[in-house]
């Protein structure tokens, strides 16, 4: 989901350079809320991680 978030991004700049304000902004959105869904992933996943560590084994 990073990759995509990057990719958007990269994107975005490259409309942006070219003068494609609409298409940058749009792109550049995307790529916001991709990396803000990738952080609450990461950070659900390290809570996770963090608490089936602590469990006594079966």
């Amino acid at each position: 989901m990073l990759h995509w978030a990057l990719v958007f991004l990269v994107v975005a700049l490259i409309a942006g350079l070219f003068g494609f304000g609409g298409i940058a902004s749009t792109f550049a959105g995307i790529a916001q809320i991709l990396f803000f869904i990738f952080l609450v992933l990461l950070v659900v996943s390290l809570l996770v991680h963090v608490l089936r560590g602590r469990a006594p084994p079966v």
